[in-house]
């Protein structure tokens, strides 16, 4: 039996691939209800470097958005900040 892929590591994998993602984006595609609770982990405890921001939507709700930067010079993500 395959072992399901947790809320976080789905969301991890998805920003690694430079796509940001909203709670709406992270409910919809994976069921996450608690999405800054995962950034939190994410950033926190696990040392990933991502960025977010505050953004108004077309019916002028405001919503967090959260990315990874990609590494300019060798094209990958900056996945943990280094110490």
């Amino acid at each position: 039996m395959k072992k399901k892929e947790s809320q976080k590591a789905q969301i991890l994998r998805h920003l690694q691939i430079g796509r940001k993602i909203t709670t709406l984006t992270a409910f919809s595609k994976f069921g996450c209800l608690r999405l800054g609770a995962v950034i939190y982990k994410l950033r926190r405890k696990e040392g990933y470097d991502i960025q977010d921001e505050m953004f108004k939507t077309r019916n002028k709700k405001r919503v967090k958005r959260y990315w990874m930067i990609k590494d300019k010079d060798n094209g990958k993500d900056s996945q943990r900040k280094s110490d």
